[in-house]
């Protein structure tokens, strides 16, 4: 009989296992906790704090400092990546394909913006030994009142 309980200390099914190890991470109690919350439902974007909160409710004895570490592995892995909206607000979203980001200021949300729908010309020269990677577009919305 399968279980259907959801406690998060339980295993995520095989796609986020295998993720981890080919990354070459181990996969240790607590990325796996926080792994199951952050790509169980799909493309998000998250704080450490509302991670940690997340996984506080979810049943996970995670501190603060194990959530913002565990959240720079992802991203040096590959697995995540950081978005920092400005100097004290940085969010980790779990979409790694091509988009940008709407950031609505008074609300703070983050949303994707396809990248296909981003034009960007007229980029500057690269300085000597380097090359561009990537660029990404973040445009700042405010509600309308």
């Amino acid at each position: 009989m399968r279980s259907t309980n959801t406690k998060i200390s339980s295993a995520p099914k095989g796609g986020f296992l295998a993720k981890l190890r080919a990354a070459g991470l181990r996969p240790t109690r607590q990325r796996l906790a926080l792994g199951k919350l952050l790509f169980a439902p799909g493309d998000r974007h998250v704080t450490a704090e509302g991670l940690h909160g997340e996984a506080t409710r979810a049943g996970a004895k995670l501190s603060l400092a194990t959530v913002y570490n565990t959240l720079h592995q992802f991203t040096s892995a590959g697995l995540l990546r950081q978005v920092i909206v400005d100097g004290e607000k940085t969010y980790f979203d779990t979409n790694m394909g091509d988009h940008h980001h709407f950031y609505v200021e008074d609300q703070a949300l983050l949303m994707d913006i396809p990248g296909d729908t981003v034009r960007i010309d007229g980029l500057p020269k690269a300085p000597a030994g380097t090359e561009i990677e990537r660029v990404e577009v973040v445009v700042r919305l405010k509600s309308r009142n």
